[in-house]
Parts: structure tokens; sequence; C-alpha cells
């Protein structure tokens, strides 16, 4: 049975490294937004902050460029990324492109015990505080996250490598960021709940062309916040 974590920062697991479990606190901070997008990283301040030495935060550092997180500009460092409207809307066609196929193919091998998992999981989404007072939507990670269990029951390796893996956080740095849109969490919950139903009935086809409404939709969303954005900025520029 899940259980859903008591808080978003990740607590320190038994045998990891300093340098892993720190890794894990920036990942999170950059990732819910309080390491703000665009910021430049100072090496010295993190090591103030997290209590470490250069040389693991630098293989940290290192792990959060492989993860997208932070890129490196030449003659400027390390900042936090930061996608320009085109790259974000690009992220999002390629994830409706490559989730809906892991969605298609965890219709046909979902086993029933897993598919029940998945149910379990958007219990645990409809009783999250936050969603139920509508301020946004469930974003734990992993296990308590709809779409990485659909992509690890897809059972192709290399969707997973590349959902679950390359571009995980970097989705889900964005994914909160706008799930707190008016009305886009109960939307959102209502079609996972019709994916879900089309995995539940193996309709493979079905389950792929819902996903990808899904994930359009979020496109759709994201494209008016940054139209709005511009249309109330004070040059109209865009």
């Amino acid at each position: 049975m899940l259980q859903a974590p008591s808080a978003f920062a990740p607590a320190a697991e038994d045998g990891e490294t300093l340098s892993e479990h720190v890794f894990r606190r920036i990942q999170a901070a950059i990732v819910k937004g309080d390491i703000a997008p665009g910021s430049k990283i100072s090496e010295p301040e993190l090591a103030r902050t997290y209590g470490i030495s250069r040389g693991p935060l630098r293989e940290a550092i290192h792990r959060l460029e492989g993860q997208r997180l932070l890129v490196r500009i030449p003659h400027v460092g390390a900042r936090v990324v930061s996608l320009d409207p085109a790259e974000l809307v690009e992220l999002y066609e390629i994830r409706e492109s490559l989730e809906g196929m892991a969605c298609r193919l965890a219709a046909e091998r979902m086993s029933v015990e897993q598919i029940d998992e998945l149910r379990r999981v958007l219990d645990t989404h409809e009783r999250d505080a936050a969603f139920q007072a509508g301020l946004g939507y469930y974003q734990q990670e992993g296990d308590f996250d709809f779409h990485y269990r659909i992509i690890q029951g897809s059972g192709n390796q290399t969707l997973v490598k590349m959902l679950c893996g390359e571009l995980y956080q970097l989705v889900r740095m964005y994914r909160i960021q706008f799930s707190a849109t008016p009305n886009r969490p109960r939307h959102a919950f209502a079609e996972h709940h019709r994916i879900l139903d089309a995995i539940a009935e193996r309709d493979g086809e079905l389950a792929e062309l819902l996903m990808r409404r899904h994930i359009a939709a979020s496109k759709r969303n994201i494209e008016r916040q940054y139209q709005g954005a511009d249309n109330t900025s004070p040059r109209g520029e865009s």
C-alpha cells in the first residue's frame, strides 16, 4: 500500500553519501522553484548552505547538469535552466509523442497488480490537501507520480531511460510550475482517470490517444499563460 511521504524535501537515506544527499536536496530545490530558473549557481554559497566541501559539491553539480537542471555557460558558469517558450513547447511535443507510446504499451503490458497500484496512486492524489483546496496537483515523484508509473509499466527500457531518467526532473520542474493554473488540477485528475480506465480495459489505442490529448492540453495551458504574460507586459512585446 502506498503511503505518501510527509515532505517535499528529501530526507537523508541510510547509506547514502553526503554528495548524494546534497544532490537530492539541490535537485528538489530547483524542481520546486526554491532556486529560481536562471539563477547563477555559486559554489561557495552552496557549500556554506549545505555544509559540504567543494569536491562533493562539484560532483552533485555535475549530476544536475546531466539531468539538464543546470546549464554551464562559457565565461559565466552554471545556471539553473530556464527554457524559453519555444523550447518548452518542444519539450511538451516530445512528451506528447513518447508518453503516448508508453501509455499504449502500458495498456498492453501492465499486470493487474500494477494497474491496481496505479488506481491507488490516483486515490492518494485525490486525498491531497492542496488538491482538495484547488491549489495545485499532487507533485510527489517516482512511484507516487501517475506518469512515472505508466512509463515504467510500458516495459520499454529506452522510454524509461529517457522519460524517467534524462528528462524526468526537468519535466517535473515545469509540471510543478504550471500545476496551480485555475481549474487545471481538476481537469488533469479527470483526464488521468480516463487514461487509467483505458489501460485497465487494455485499449492501447485509446490509452495513447487520451495521454496525447492530456499532454497537449497541458501544452496549450502553458502557451496561454505565456501569451497572457505578453499581453500584460508594459511594452506588449512577444
